[in-house]
């Protein structure tokens, strides 16, 4: 790959940048998703069978299938959404092309370098001119929101595929073999509501009571088992002279295994508070289950590091606490490695970036990784 090339592909990677994709800005996600599909053709051609799915309320989801010279089918996943609102480029340096230590934008890392690194990917491979497996895009524009609408695409995809690669960005050049499985519980407390001078005795404040909970709740974490619990909302009252008859708390909660989900929805529904008369419901809410490392992926992690080798480096993996579209993969029990995109940091945050000088190792990496999955086989029985 020459120089020249790479600053072609951050141009594209810029491309998509300047397409603000926020999660809940319909028209933004609408116009990205058809400036990605644009850039694919561009660099590809048309897709031998392509397909929108409609969000219901959520960004669509693309399916683009490039049929191979080759056996073998991958599944390549990238998400086009971003967490960042609309507007926020206006007010945040402009991403500059070239080759500096650091290149800055919304979405930059998590994760539009993956995106077009993916599409530049199988471009190579097929440019080297030997065999490259049918190749399935699978882009949505919902992975920010939990995936509602794409999980099942992506599941279906995933397990007509021989291998999946998501497209996510590494953790500092690793790819990711575990990540953590994620909830999110919404807490209910309603109490009766009272005059708090007149009558307190009458009532049974709801906010007290979801208090006593939310610290009870807390000390369900396990950090030693990689368990973490965080009360991120609370709301509740209707003024400060009332008896609060109302209150929620919104939960953020991640577990490394399914023993630990277990666990802490056991103990979550045991918790008890002092007030008989306030009444708490929990909403549980858990979107993706933990990603450990299967036999198949482990198969396909070998498969990566012998590529890696061959290009002159090693390849480290790396498991990570958060989540992503690959735990539903891996909850299958199929063969997919995640973090193959960015190589930079500051996700969700507005010290985003990526190393340009990496774009080219790591799109060489997956390119080669594509062409050796022509001829690999999930069921190693079938080799």
């Amino acid at each position: 790959m020459t120089h020249d090339l790479t600053a072609d592909i951050v141009a594209d990677i810029l491309s998509l940048v300047n397409h603000e994709t926020s999660s809940h800005d319909l028209p933004g996600l609408a116009a990205g998703l058809d400036h990605l599909r644009d850039l694919a053709t561009a660099r590809l051609g048309p897709p031998d069978v392509q397909r929108r799915h409609r969000g219901d309320g959520c960004g669509d989801t693309a399916t683009l299938t490039y049929t191979g010279t080759g056996p073998g089918h991958v599944a390549l996943i990238g998400h086009y959404d971003t967490v960042w609102p609309p507007g926020t480029l206006a007010d945040w340096a402009p991403p500059a092309a070239g080759r500096s230590p650091k290149l800055g934008g919304p979405g930059i890392f998590d994760m539009k370098t993956g995106l077009a690194q993916g599409i530049w990917a199988l471009k190579l491979a097929r440019d080297a001119g030997g065999p490259v497996p049918t190749v399935t895009f699978v882009f949505n524009g919902d992975e920010e929101i939990g995936s509602p609408s794409s999980r099942p695409i992506i599941e279906h995809t995933a397990a007509e595929a021989d291998a999946t690669l998501v497209l996510e960005p590494s953790a500092d050049g690793a790819v990711k073999t575990a990540r953590k499985g994620t909830g999110t519980f919404t807490v209910t407390a309603t109490g009766i509501e009272s005059h708090a001078g007149l009558a307190p005795e009458a009532g049974a404040s709801a906010v007290h009571a979801l208090a006593e909970f939310v610290t009870a709740a807390s000390a369900v974490a396990a950090p030693d088992a990689g368990t973490t619990v965080n009360v991120g909302l609370i709301n509740g009252g209707t003024g400060a002279n009332v008896v609060a008859g109302r209150a929620t708390a919104t939960i953020d909660i991640r577990v490394r295994t399914q023993q630990e989900k277990d666990r802490v929805d056991a103990e979550l529904k045991a918790i008890r508070t002092s007030d008989p008369r306030v009444r708490i419901v929990i909403t549980h809410g858990w979107n993706r289950p933990p990603m450990t490392l299967n036999a198949a992926s482990a198969r396909l992690l070998d498969l990566a590091r012998a590529v890696a080798q061959d290009q002159g480096h090693d390849l480290r993996d790396a498991a990570v606490g958060g989540a992503s579209d690959a735990n539903f993969v891996a909850a299958l029990g199929l063969p997919v490695l995640c973090g193959l995109g960015a190589v930079g940091g500051g996700a969700h945050a507005r010290e985003e970036f990526i190393c340009p000088d990496t774009v080219q190792p790591r799109t060489a990496l997956l390119a080669g990784l594509l062409t050796r999955l022509a001829t690999w086989h999930r069921n190693p029985q079938s080799t």
